[in-house]
């Protein structure tokens, strides 16, 4: 096995393998979460769209690695490891922490001579300028779990079992120092449209502060707001998904028109 296909299996999960769909959607998990959240969509969106999930070290079968507690690093790590997926179209979608790397991976598509993806999606998170002070990688154990509990994102099952959350807890508490601790460092804009989709109920991210995603970009940006909170897209998720197909489908067909 060579040292190329050994990072694509550690980061990329394939869940539905679509080798003669036209793009590929890259899609990247909230803080504390794992691949095989996109599981559904991977299998939603195949045929049509192949979905490269990715996974983050520390969790399900990369427990024994250390979280990377700098999302710019952690950035990085992934936009290596995707290096074997860029011969088709991008798209990438990121839920809450997952959205500032997607839109890190972009600006790493710009700088690296690669095409805009075909849309960015981010889901959950303010957009960068949207500074608020958190400090929930500084809190206990226990205020940590208070913070999961109020999100409405993990099985409660898991969250009250003391032995799963000594497994998970290093890798939740990484992700959250490098969310917390994140600065956009860039001042490059986009030409790729963003879709901005956001929960009406969801305490960590208004509207508005969703809707000044558009700020990075100079192409179309459409915002959707969904009934519920911070994980809206999982009691929304045949919508959600919807959306997504629709809004790919129509940057399928403007790249088969440029081409």
């Amino acid at each position: 096995m060579t040292q190329a296909s050994t990072r694509e299996d550690l980061w990329v999960r394939r869940y539905h393998s679509a080798p003669d769909s036209p793009m590929r959607l890259v899609c990247l998990p909230h803080a504390g979460g794992s691949s095989t959240f996109y599981f559904p969509v991977s299998k939603a969106l195949s045929p049509a769209v192949e979905v490269l999930a990715v996974q983050y070290p520390g969790r399900q079968d990369r427990l024994a690695e250390p979280g990377i507690e700098s999302l710019p690093e952690l950035a990085d790590r992934i936009f290596e490891a995707l290096q074997p997926f860029t011969d088709r179209p991008l798209a990438l979608f990121g839920h809450s922490m997952g959205a500032v790397l997607a839109h890190e991976l972009a600006l790493r598509m710009r700088d690296a001579g690669l095409p805009d993806p075909v849309r960015l999606f981010v889901s959950g998170r303010r957009a960068p300028s949207c500074r608020r002070d958190e400090d929930i990688r500084l809190r206990s154990d226990a205020g940590i779990l208070d913070e999961l509990k109020a999100l409405h994102g993990t099985d409660e099952s898991m969250l009250n079992d003391p032995d799963v959350l000594d497994m998970i807890m290093p890798a939740i508490r990484s992700d959250y120092r490098a969310v917390e601790t994140y600065r956009l460092a860039s001042d490059l804009l986009l030409s790729c449209p963003i879709t901005v989709l956001t929960g009406d109920d969801d305490p960590r991210v208004a509207p508005a502060e969703a809707d000044r995603w558009r700020e990075y970009t100079t192409g179309e940006t459409d915002l959707h707001v969904f009934p519920g909170g911070h994980f809206f897209l999982a009691d929304r998720a045949a919508d959600v998904v919807s959306l997504v197909a629709d809004r790919l489908a129509a940057g399928n067909a403007t790249t088969a028109l440029a081409g």
